[in-house]
């Protein structure tokens, strides 16, 4: 009996020694965690700024998080599509979001969520604004309206081929410093309007026009890489730059290309002259900007980076 008495003291000794340990070996862990991780943070410390000319369809919103410095990545969602993020310094981060040129007015949420170690989310509640387009009716050859059946395969092949360039866009965002207008001449901001050709309803202008005359020289708007450089049935000679971070500019009806696919330009490079290539009326630029798979206004982007423009 003594012996069993004398060794319970013993056990409950051993027991609260075990105890100690397990506890000791959990805070090493957790602390080996938090090394790994970083310090954890709360919503409250991610900041998120939007700024743009509008929040109307075919704008264009910059997006600027500010986090701690131990962030290493983060997603942005809008739209129910995720937008590319780039570190602008140890506690900044942007994307560009666009607002499609036909998407519907109404309350959207702009989210954000820090990837990695401890997810973190917060959001930003924004309306897209009514806008209404003007309506241009336009006279055209007959074939650039209902197309001859011998055309049909011609414009599928075009179509697939676009598809194909707006599916990839390198990870450096060649449009960070802001764009620069492709010519000199004011555009007519023709951005959105729905036109009738030849007396039947087409798809909204997706681009703006700049009335420059047959033979202006026309830059690129940000450096980039060419994707397209070649002759397409609707857009005429036709010029696309991947600037990076999905971001794309469209040159079209040119009478003249001076860049090959897959060329590399830097910001204000010649990609070719003025032309009347195309569906159209007269000679004229059309640009056309992407970002993701929104049809923005070029004008919308140029004002992001320098009002004046």
């Amino acid at each position: 009996m003594r012996a069993d008495v004398a060794s319970v003291p013993v056990r409950e000794h051993l027991d609260v020694l075990r105890r100690r340990r397990s506890s000791f070996l959990s805070a090493i862990m957790v602390f080996a965690a938090m090394l790994a991780i970083g310090t954890p943070f709360a919503a409250q410390e991610l900041s998120i700024e939007l700024r743009s000319r509008g929040t109307q369809p075919g704008d264009a919103v910059l997006v600027t998080i500010t986090t701690p410095p131990n962030v290493t990545a983060l997603t942005v969602t809008a739209f129910a599509a995720q937008w590319p993020v780039y570190r602008v310094d140890d506690t900044a981060w942007q994307a560009l979001v666009g607002i499609d040129l036909e998407r519907k007015p109404g309350p959207y949420v702009l989210s954000v969520a820090t990837r990695g170690g401890q997810v973190v989310t917060a959001s930003r509640s924004f309306t897209v604004e009514p806008k209404q387009f003007p309506r241009r009716v336009l006279k055209v050859a007959p074939d650039f309206v209902n197309p001859p059946p011998a055309q049909l395969a011609r414009i599928e092949k075009d179509s697939e081929f676009m598809r194909s360039v707006y599916a990839h866009s390198a990870s450096e965002p060649e449009w960070r410093g802001g764009l620069i207008r492709p010519v000199t001449e004011p555009a007519n901001s023709s951005f959105g309007t729905r036109s009738v050709f030849n007396g039947e309803p087409r798809s909204p202008h997706s681009g703006t026009d700049f009335l420059s005359p047959a033979g202006t020289p026309i830059h690129a708007p940000a450096a980039g890489r060419v994707l397209a450089a070649r002759d397409l049935f609707f857009t005429g000679n036709t010029v696309v730059i991947d600037h990076g971070l999905g971001v794309y500019s469209m040159l079209a009806h040119l009478s003249r290309i001076d860049v090959r696919e897959g060329q590399t330009l830097a910001q204000g490079d010649g990609v070719g002259l003025v032309g009347a290539t195309g569906r159209v009326t007269g000679a004229h630029l059309h640009w056309a900007l992407r970002v993701g798979a929104a049809r923005v206004d070029p004008l919308s982007v140029l004002a992001l980076f320098d009002p004046a423009k």
